[in-house]
């Protein structure tokens, strides 16, 4: 005679004292709880809440069940706890801690409107991904994909947040630009190969001062790393002095920045300032000489790395416009010459 047996639980090797034992009777259990901790922050700067008001919701609102708000959330925070990928919904529709974060009412999902729909709490992957796929231009008239997100007033509230992250105006602030990869794995429009990071990605501009991003691109990969930054400059520059018309201003970036035209709009506009990377060549190499054999001299003496810091005046032969103020690093260590170079603005 068959029988059916249903093991509780299973018990362990004891630590110590304790009883170790596995049990299936938890109830809800998430692993993700460090979640419940970004909701209390967001709740506290309602930066979700601002992000979602950048999005138009063209829908008949008695004919949903997930706000655009909802609908942002989710998606934001499941990317902050590690899911990117929409096909991951599927499965975390059913997660009530998600939902809890999401701002559902009912985690559980017993409340949704159809019945084969009942137990998942959040929206699957086809309805975010009407969310990430609408645009403005299209969503007014759109079957399904009628929730567009306003890019320029997403640009204003990034600013926004950093502005009301000070008490007061500060003296100076220090904007840093950045281009890095983003790693494509499949056919993606916009598919390119990058040859200094030996891949097919997307090159995005990031902007940021300190801890605080100012502004993100996303562009393709065939492009001059500094494509685009004076009017993201411009656009994020004019907004800060609306708020502190007297800060005084330093653009900061690597050799891959160091471009005429930004320089040039850096010297166009008053108490903005620029400190970039620029890469050696042979002339510049051949006016930091002096300066590496005094380093030289000291590494010897010493056995320590050593560097000495020499400044002079600098033009290219084509590119750019006027002669500029140079930094130049003499660095000499065990592993031999490591000179280094940047171009400024500064006062001296």
């Amino acid at each position: 005679m068959q029988t059916e047996c249903y093991q509780e639980s299973f018990g362990f090797q004891s630590v110590g004292r304790r009883e170790v034992v596995g049990r299936f009777d938890g109830g809800a259990i998430s692993s993700d709880g460090g979640g419940l901790l970004l909701r209390q922050v967001d709740q506290r700067l309602r930066l979700l809440e601002r992000f979602a008001a950048c999005f138009r919701d063209h829908r008949n609102a008695e004919a949903i069940e997930f706000t655009a708000q909802e609908l942002v959330t989710q998606r934001v925070m499941a990317l902050a706890l590690g899911y990117e990928d929409l096909n991951d919904h599927d499965e975390l529709r059913l997660d009530p801690l998600l939902a809890v974060l999401a701002g559902r009412q009912d985690p559980s999902g017993q409340d949704r409107v159809r019945e084969q729909d009942r137990g998942k709490a959040l929206a699957g992957k086809s309805t975010l991904n009407r969310l990430e796929l609408s645009t403005p231009e299209q969503a007014g008239a759109e079957r399904y994909k009628r929730i567009a997100v306003e890019s320029e007033e997403v640009d204003r509230l990034l600013v926004d947040v950093f502005l009301e992250a000070h008490a007061h105006a500060p003296e100076w602030i220090t904007i840093d630009l950045d281009a890095t990869d983003d790693p494509i794995h499949g056919e993606q429009e916009g598919r390119f190969f990058h040859g200094y990071y030996r891949t097919y990605c997307y090159l995005p501009l990031y902007i940021f001062c300190g801890e605080h991003l100012l502004g993100a691109r996303l562009r393709a990969s065939n492009i001059d790393a500094a494509a685009g930054t004076e009017a993201e400059l411009e656009r994020i520059v004019a907004q800060i002095r609306q708020r502190w018309p007297q800060v005084k201003i330093v653009i900061r970036a690597d050799s891959g920045f160091c471009r005429e035209a930004i320089m040039a709009w850096c010297e166009a506009h008053e108490a903005i300032y620029y400190v970039l990377g620029l890469a050696r060549n042979k002339r510049l190499e051949q006016a930091l000489t002096p300066a590496l054999v005094e380093a030289r001299g000291l590494y010897e003496q010493t056995q320590k790395a050593a560097r000495v810091f020499h400044e002079f005046g600098y033009r290219t032969r084509k590119t750019w416009s006027r002669t500029r103020r140079v930094i130049g690093k003499a660095e000499v260590m065990a592993l031999g010459n490591n000179p280094r170079f940047i171009v400024t603005n500064l006062p001296v």
